[in-house]
């Protein structure tokens, strides 16, 4: 039985540029603001107890759900992602799942959208040898749990912050881990030295 081993998609591959990053994580922000808007709007139709003064909800998240992939297109390949192509199926499903759990747990939507659009621009969004995907894990986290807090508290805030903050958070999760792993690297390098 011969045993293949795994291949370092990051290997060989320069470090992505913070302005090409941070590129990539504001134009699929921007897309994924309608998105977000369009679904919440839809939700907030179907709870509406008058339905002629609403718009129609249907239309809306249908408008929505189909913006989501192109979301992550943007995200994975203006980040240079190695498998680009993939990397976006895996969001798409990762979305999927973490947004129906979560949406069923915080017993809201934006809670869920957040959380499960946060948790597909960790796979989309392309990850350097100096970052970590549980820092990454951490800020979405955070990030839900903000949304959750001033859904609870202040909603209105929580509705307009939404769609900043999931790929704005791993973009600042990359920054850390890319300082804590330059101050390490300068600590070995002293210590070498001595």
């Amino acid at each position: 039985m011969v045993t293949r081993a795994r291949r370092n998609n990051k290997a060989g591959i320069e470090p992505l540029s913070p302005q090409r990053k941070w590129r990539a994580i504001t134009l699929a922000t921007l897309l994924f603001v309608p998105a977000y808007w369009a679904i919440v709007a839809a939700l907030v139709s179907l709870g509406s107890e008058d339905a002629k003064a609403t718009p129609a909800a249907g239309p809306l998240i249908a408008f929505g759900l189909c913006l989501l992939p192109f979301v992550f297109i943007v995200l994975a390949f203006l980040s240079e992602h190695p498998n680009a192509a993939g990397a976006v199926a895996k969001a798409m499903g990762l979305t999927i799942l973490v947004g129906v759990v979560v949406s069923a747990l915080a017993a809201d939507a934006a809670t869920g959208l957040v959380a499960a659009v946060g948790a597909g621009g960790i796979v989309a969004l392309r990850s350097d040898l100096d970052h970590s995907w549980r820092a990454r894990a951490v800020a979405v986290l955070l990030a839900t749990i903000y949304v959750f807090v001033l859904l609870r508290t202040a909603s209105d805030v929580a509705l307009l912050m939404g769609p900043v903050l999931p790929f704005t958070g791993i973009g600042v999760a990359d920054h850390l881990s890319e300082r804590k792993r330059d101050r390490e690297r300068r600590a070995a390098t002293r210590g070498s030295v001595r």
